[in-house]
């Protein structure tokens, strides 16, 4: 079995794309909705095309951390970042979001660039079924982006949110 090249999961967020894309944009606060990400900090003072951030992860046992360089910051349409290996990009997520009514149907999507030996090698042989753990976290991650998007159009628009 190859490593991952890409994945993708679409789902419609009650709240409208800003406020989706403000959340989704300080990627340290990741970790508060993947399953993998445990968080990260950001390397620069930018926060737009061309900022860096360190992120952390885990998946059981492995721990690992990566460095990021944002792509595009165009708010409130798209977000994508590439985690580098040796400063080249390695692998690309993208977040698209598209009005829809008074939401947003955001995009997940993750794409392998260029995977490292090494990585392709723990992908295979102690990660292990990698693509079903990248899609399963990418449908985590979304529920858990729309739960806190939805929740924060609501204190928004000065209405009752659950603590």
């Amino acid at each position: 079995m190859s490593a991952p090249t890409r994945a993708s999961v679409t789902i419609d967020v009650a709240a409208p794309p800003e406020v989706v894309y403000d959340l989704i944009a300080d990627l340290t606060r990741m970790g508060e909705w993947s399953p993998e990400c445990a968080g990260g900090a950001w390397l620069t003072d930018e926060r737009g095309s061309g900022a860096r951030f360190k992120g952390r992860n885990r998946r059981g046992l492995v721990r690992w951390s990566t460095i990021a360089e944002v792509l595009i910051a165009d708010r409130p349409r798209e977000l994508s970042f590439a985690t580098l290996h040796r400063e080249l990009p390695a692998t690309r997520w993208t977040y698209h979001l598209v009005p829809v009514g008074d939401g947003t149907r955001l995009t997940e999507s993750f794409e392998a660039v260029r995977t490292p030996v090494l990585i392709g090698l723990a992908e295979r042989f102690v990660l292990r079924s990698r693509q079903q753990q990248l899609e399963a976290g990418i449908e985590h991650t979304l529920e858990a982006i729309k739960a806190a998007a939805e929740q924060e159009g609501a204190r928004r628009r000065g209405l009752p949110v659950e603590s």
